[in-house]
């Protein structure tokens, strides 16, 4: 109970003078979504940095629905598939649609999570889609012959240093890493023809790992429609208000201490920048 409504059953008359107006709770899920961001990390989306802002939002009283705020060019597989399972969770227990809204990227685990939702709208710019696998690195044995460093590396199993980037790659190593990969995708696709069913269109391109704009997914079968955040909530619930749940502060941004090291902070805007320039952003 609220302290509106504690104060309310206490004072005679004023609860039919208190004005009860239905919520829509609004959940903001931008950044790449990574299992291990830095202790005063913004932007950045796992199960650990979102919890507090579900619980939140779907803790309202006279909730009418949750509206996910997606703009995310994906990212870590495993936390895109625990903070989807965790939405669903919640929508299961509290009986309440929820619905996903694409800003400007919803891709790869971006569109992971926009799956959780029951509808999905995007704007006619958004970029929806890239239901994919991808993996990168470096490979620094070139350079490390260059400044005469030798690399010292020693394990108990055979397949315990695949894909060492200061070892020469291997052809089967590759070839594991494909395999999971397949693997992955395989469980993506699943996933989206779960909660899309018979909305998806037969196109060959679908699981391509390709990208369109909102018209286009709308097409697909990816999404139910175009509109933003507000326009499709003010029609849907004209006596709602918009609550946005915020999530739980990190303890050193509350102790407004510093900011990450130097280089700690340098690698992840890189990392970041990376993701987001894929889709030109």
């Amino acid at each position: 109970m609220s302290v509106t409504d504690k104060l309310a059953s206490r004072i005679p008359g004023l609860a039919d003078r208190v004005e009860r107006k239905d919520v829509v709770a609004v959940v903001k899920l931008h950044g790449v979504i990574t299992p291990s961001p830095s202790p005063l990390a913004r932007g950045a989306i796992n199960l650990a940095a979102v919890e507090t802002a579900l619980t939140r939002a779907f803790g309202h009283e006279r909730l009418k629905a949750v509206a996910l705020l997606i703009n995310s060019p994906g990212g870590a597989p495993t936390q895109s598939g625990l903070v989807a399972e965790r939405i669903r969770q919640l929508a299961d227990e509290k009986g309440v649609p929820v619905l996903a809204f694409c800003e400007d990227v919803a891709a790869s685990g971006g569109y992971w999570l926009a799956c959780a939702a029951d509808e999905i709208f995007a704007h006619r710019t958004s970029m929806v889609g890239s239901i994919g696998v991808i993996s990168g690195g470096f490979g620094f044995t070139g350079l490390l012959e260059r400044f005469g460093v030798e690399r010292r590396l020693h394990t108990a199993g055979a397949n315990k240093s695949r894909l060492d980037p200061f070892s020469p790659e291997k052809p089967e190593d590759v070839e594991w890493l494909k395999k999971m990969h397949a693997q992955l995708h395989e469980l993506f696709v699943n996933w989206v023809k779960e909660r899309r069913g018979d909305r998806l269109t037969d196109a060959e391109d679908l699981f391509t790992g390709d990208v369109w704009l909102g018209a286009n997914a709308l097409e697909l079968g990816l999404i139910d429609g175009l509109g933003s955040l507000r326009q499709i909530v003010t029609e849907r619930y004209p006596d709602a208000d918009i609550s946005v749940a915020e999530p739980k502060r990190p303890l050193l941004a509350r102790l407004g201490l510093g900011a990450p090291a130097a280089a700690s902070a340098v690698l992840d805007a890189v990392t970041q920048k990376a993701a987001w320039s894929r889709f030109g952003l």
